[in-house]
């Protein structure tokens, strides 16, 4: 490890599959010690992940990173959205945490939207149209089907909630994370008491918001973990959110995030309403907002189908004829959540690769959908999109992402970019700095550029011709196939 030239501080992202830990020099950025470990998801009927896990995923990463731990002086965690962390009065799960691609709350989504004025009113109160994937539907999936859980309940947390409590003892979150509930109202920056009432949801059971750039608390003693006494703990924040931060973003920016879901997503001053629910209108952890569009497949539906194939996941081959939408959990944008995957055009002539190369394109089409409506109507749409996540490395996901975008794509050279953003946010409690500024400083946004090729604007319109054509078979729900 070199000697590091500022104080050392500590980004932490707990994502679905596993907690990484980052220890990091808060003058320059650079990385001096990091640790991983994994934690596992039930493959049954829905997603779910016991929360104890983490913790212990969280205190393996941390021991990794050796005495840079120890010297840290700041901590913040970042998080998987979404995900419904249920404690009894002891502070233990009182079930598994409800993560955020288990779509079984799909049927109390619609009615939640339909008995509390429809998606325009949401989207003014919430700044979203809640689907399956927001913590509010799985609340009322939950008192729907395990009456008993929600009586044992004492208090309702984020996945970053839950790991920040178990540090410091104290119930808090952030805006961010917060504007992925459901319950928040992004207008007034409150929970919204409407809201928690038609769900049955005690406000007192949830944490209390702090405010960006506010120490939330300093670490107690909390068993073997590497930390120092004293340390400070930064608000966390949800995953996305904490991407933003890592990448020091400007408002206008377009990132587009290949990892087990595909996100799309900018920094704007403007507090997003789609009445549509393709854009969440979620809050950024500084203080402007984060509008945001998801899709449940990407890069596991690719490999899955690559893995059917039985072909390497870059082995594409161009002058496919057909479509793939690899639908395999549902969708969310399209909003599809009982949707499977669908194939239109297969021919004796068709290759493996061809196929495979389908199933990109149908991954990357239904992200640049959403990209009009993510940015802002003055945004420059012939910038470079940044491109991150688990598959921002893989060349043909950067060859699909120029040729159905028609735009530059820039990498990031800097890895776990959730991470990056928490350890920006601990470096801000310290010295008082805008955590994106703090990233900028870093340059973590470095890394080289793709130019820009002709759009395919044969295959976009061939994919949204199937999409339109097969809306009747894929909106049907299981027991109507």
């Amino acid at each position: 490890m070199s000697a590091a030239e500022g104080p050392l501080v500590v980004g932490v992202d707990t994502s679905t599959q596993s907690t990484k830990a980052l220890v990091v020099d808060a003058a320059t950025g650079e990385v001096v010690a990091s640790g991983q470990a994994p934690h596992t998801v039930s493959s049954g009927a829905g997603r779910e992940s016991d929360p104890r896990q983490w913790w212990e995923a969280l205190r393996e990463a941390l021991h990794q990173c050796g005495d840079a731990a120890h010297e840290a002086a700041a901590v913040s965690v970042g998080g998987q959205q979404h995900g419904l962390v249920t404690l009894d009065a002891q502070g233990d799960p009182v079930r598994p945490a409800l993560l955020w691609n288990d779509v079984r709350s799909a049927p109390q989504a619609r009615r939640l939207v339909d008995e509390l004025g429809g998606p325009k009113a949401w989207a003014e109160r919430t700044g979203s149209v809640p689907g399956p994937s927001f913590t509010v539907t799985k609340w009322a999936w939950l008192a729907e089907n395990e009456p008993e859980a929600i009586r044992a309940t004492a208090a309702v947390r984020l996945p970053h909630d839950y790991l920040t409590e178990r540090l410091t003892g104290l119930g808090t979150t952030d805006r961010g994370d917060a504007s992925g509930t459901g319950w928040w109202a992004s207008g007034t920056e409150t929970y919204d008491e409407e809201v928690l009432r038609h769900v049955g949801l005690d406000p007192a059971l949830l944490p209390r918001v702090v405010r960006p750039g506010e120490v939330v608390g300093t670490v107690r003693d909390s068993g073997d973990l590497p930390f120092s006494k004293g340390t400070l703990v930064a608000p966390g924040t949800g995953d996305n959110a904490a991407a933003a931060l890592g990448l020091g973003l400007r408002p206008g920016t377009a990132v587009l995030s290949l990892g087990t879901s595909g996100t799309v997503y900018a920094v704007s001053t403007r507090r997003p309403t789609d009445p549509t629910g393709t854009v969440a209108g979620f809050a950024d952890a500084r203080g402007d907002w984060l509008p945001l569009a998801c899709t449940l497949n990407c890069t596991l539906a690719v490999d899955r189908v690559a893995t059917l194939l039985g072909i390497d996941r870059q082995a594409v081959e161009p002058g496919t004829s057909v479509t793939l939408l690899p639908y395999l959990d549902g969708e969310r944008t399209p909003d599809l959540p009982h949707a499977s995957g669908l194939l239109h055009g297969l021919r004796h002539d068709t290759t493996p690769g061809q196929l495979l190369q389908a199933a990109y394109d149908g991954a990357v089409h239904s992200l640049l959908g959403a990209l009009d409506l993510v940015l802002d109507a003055d945004a420059d749409r012939s910038a470079p999109i940044l491109l991150i996540g688990g598959g921002a490395r893989g060349t043909a996901w950067q060859q699909t992402v120029r040729r159905l975008s028609g735009r530059p794509v820039q990498v990031p050279e800097a890895k776990e970019l959730v991470a990056l953003g928490a350890a920006a946010q601990a470096a801000g409690v310290l010295t008082g700095e805008d955590p994106a500024a703090v990233a900028r400083r870093w340059d973590t946004a470095r890394g080289p550029v793709l130019e820009a090729v002709e759009r395919d604007e044969e295959a976009l319109a061939r994919i949204a011709g199937v999409l339109s054509d097969a809306a009747p078979l894929l909106e049907r729900q299981p027991d109507q196939r």
